[in-house]
């Protein structure tokens, strides 16, 4: 899916769409190295009960990719909460995925983003996070982002096809692996996990007993990326949380098991709606 809108914002040219009418505002949030594509089946689904919006964050997908530009946690936060306004988006419901669980937390908890609800799927939330490849790439990111273009795509769809529990077609890793195989994107995949630092999730950790809203956390339990037992420790963190736990699914849940995450992204939505 082309994402035909543009949000300029301080430097960055952020890419973002819109689907569905005139019913509640939903707003889907990725994570990396992913981009709003995981979530557009998703947002068709919904688009016949809901105004669904997508983005790229700062640096991904069809967002601009500008060198030495800032995409960390913290700047992405910044962003959402600024595009919130953009949208003139009261009071959505968020859904967010990996780091978008972050951005999200982090746009509500210290920038006061309202939102009616939040869907957090097997989110960045909790210490510790970050793996041996994160730690490697940001001590030697420019090694990373110089290397052979053949040797970085291979790296690339080995490291995707670890977030998969059931495997990936070539379709889906096309879609995928795409933002990131030119020069401009080679540079970026590395820049974004450079940029990644614990302390943007340490900041809010202490927060979450402060969530005053409804909140369903969804998780694959075969991911070996974030480990199911976050969920419940999320959970016992926010007040109220509720859990379902997908069998079969690893961290790309929207690929390996997307009937079952619709459905229960579905129930949540129309649960609080009423």
């Amino acid at each position: 899916m082309h994402l035909s809108q543009r949000f300029d914002w301080r430097g960055h040219s952020v890419a973002w769409d819109h689907v569905g009418g005139s019913g509640p505002a939903v707003v889907m949030c990725h994570g990396t190295p992913w981009s709003a594509q995981v979530w557009v089946p998703f947002a068709q689904a919904l688009s016949r009960e809901f105004s669904v919006y997508l983005w790229d964050m700062a640096g991904f997908g069809q967002s601009t990719k500008h060198a030495d530009q800032p995409v960390d946690l913290g700047t992405q936060a910044e962003l959402f909460d600024d595009l919130l306004r953009h949208w003139d988006l009261a009071s959505p419901h968020v859904i967010a995925h990996d780091w978008g669980g972050a951005v999200a937390l982090r746009a509500h908890l210290l920038h006061g983003a309202a939102y009616s609800s939040l869907a957090l799927v097997d989110v960045v939330a909790l210490r510790p996070w970050g793996s041996d490849f994160f730690h490697l790439v940001a001590e030697h990111k420019d090694v990373f982002a110089s290397q052979p273009g053949f040797v970085h795509r291979g790296a690339l769809e080995a490291y995707i096809a670890g977030a998969s529990h059931r495997g990936l077609s070539s379709e889906q890793m096309d879609v995928l692996t795409a933002p990131w195989l030119s020069d401009e994107g080679q540079r970026a995949f590395y820049r974004q996990i450079a940029q990644a630092d614990q302390r943007f999730t340490d900041e809010i950790q202490d927060l979450y007993s402060e969530i005053d809203l409804p909140v369903k956390i969804v998780w694959g339990r075969e991911d070996t990326w974030i480990p199911v037992d976050r969920a419940t420790r999320l959970a016992e963190m926010i007040p109220d949380a509720d859990v379902e736990i997908i069998d079969e699914a690893g961290h790309l849940i929207q690929y390996d098991a997307p009937i079952h995450l619709a459905t229960a992204l579905q129930r949540w939505l129309l649960h609080v709606r009423t």
